[in-house]
């Protein structure tokens, strides 16, 4: 199965107030530590969007410069990555260098300690991306493994771990899953014509490049507008691939009886809308094996804390521009993904991405950071962090 994440080709153009140019980076390691911990992130991206609310962690056990184990975190609940790469390793772990593109849990959860055994197996040295968020971890991992003689090394391939787990990271320091924003627009602006249609604003190699991301999430959410308008899927298109919970926003529940969402075979779909609304609606969803929540006041922000209660840690907006305002005002998105297809729609009262936020000059405007730009076939992909506001 290709679990292929989405990833920054080599052109790709960096501007924005938050990005450091890599040539200016202080690189940790060796050329080899750098090799073998890109090997454990493409280990770790074969969990794509199974893992939560763990991050994705890969590790690789290497022995007179030989890989002799390696494995990956599959899902919660399951062994850490560390256990499937010492199990790979037998024998030859001992002496060996471990890398693990996380810090080795020290606490007992579903699991018990890694750090305990990577001492048990008799590593020699452990070679870490990046220091685990979690207040349960947080360095205590590695002091461990420092206290038993183990010689540590940490922030090797460092920017590119905490990418991967930026899910992961942002869950654990704000108590909220991480939101994407992601849309579609053509050169003036625009999401769908003057009536609404939309198929299709972007090629087809970006509409593969959503696939993906979809499959990298917990769940993708879209507003009553979008179902009537578009009728959508909602899933990776991937065949065994994983695809997210699909969740619809709505006060009313005045919703089509047949969309594409009620069909719950393939994927999840679960409907949050206010307390009491349509009773007769949510019976024909609970037959068809829709999930019904209802949240009063039904809020981006108020869905994202059901979400983080789920567990979950990336979730994607995929919304019209009036969620899509909402979602930015209230905090509920940290990233934004704009696909720009150059095609000119025109259209005085043709839909846009974001709705109004009351921004009344240029100087109010919400500038992204650490913004990257790249072409996606015949379109170009903007993606970008918004400033981070405090809960």
């Amino acid at each position: 199965m290709d679990n292929s994440p989405v990833v920054a080709q080599p052109d790709t153009l960096v501007v924005g107030s938050g990005f450091q140019d890599a040539s200016n980076q202080k690189q940790v390691g060796t050329d080899l530590d750098r090799a073998m911990m890109q090997r454990c992130l493409e280990l770790a991206r074969r969990a794509l969007g199974r893992t939560s609310p763990n991050p994705m962690v890969g590790a690789v056990i290497v022995k007179d410069e030989k890989i002799v184990g390696e494995g990956f975190h599959p899902r919660a609940g399951e062994p850490h990555a560390e256990v499937f790469a010492l199990k790979a390793a037998g024998e030859n772990a001992r002496g060996a260098t471990i890398y693990v593109s996380l810090e080795p849990c020290n606490h007992y959860g579903r699991t018990p300690p890694c750090s305990e055994a990577l001492i048990a197996a008799g590593v020699a040295k452990v070679v870490v991306g990046m220091v685990d968020p979690n207040p349960l971890v947080a360095g205590s991992g590695l002091a461990r493994l420092r206290a038993a003689g183990i010689e540590v090394v940490v922030g090797v391939e460092e920017q590119a771990c905490k990418k991967l787990n930026e899910g992961f990271i942002h869950r654990i320091l704000h108590q909220r899953p991480f939101g994407i924003l992601k849309y579609a627009m053509t050169l003036d602006g625009k999401i769908a014509t003057t009536t609404g249609h939309s198929a299709w604003v972007t090629s087809q190699d970006a509409r593969s490049e959503v696939h993906q991301l979809r499959a990298a999430c917990d769940a993708v959410i879209v507003g009553g507008n979008t179902v009537r308008q578009d009728n959508p899927y909602l899933t990776s298109h991937r065949q065994g691939g994983h695809n997210p919970l699909r969740v619809v926003m709505s006060h009313s529940l005045n919703l089509p009886e047949n969309a594409h969402l009620w069909q719950t075979a393939e994927a999840p779909t679960l409907v949050v809308t206010e307390k009491g609304a349509n009773a007769d609606f949510q019976k024909l969803l609970h037959k068809q094996g829709v999930e019904v929540v209802e949240l009063t006041p039904l809020t981006p922000d108020k869905v994202m804390a059901y979400l983080y209660e789920r567990g979950f840690c990336s979730v994607l907006w995929e919304c019209g521009g009036i969620l899509a305002a909402s979602a930015i005002a209230q905090g509920a998105v940290q990233k934004v993904l704009a696909f720009i297809a150059p095609k000119i729609i025109g259209g005085a009262h043709a839909p846009t991405p974001v709705g109004d936020l009351g921004l009344t000059t240029m100087t109010e405007a919400l500038s992204l950071e650490r913004v990257e730009i790249r072409a996606v076939g015949s379109d170009c992909l903007v993606e970008g962090y918004l400033p981070q506001k405090s809960r």
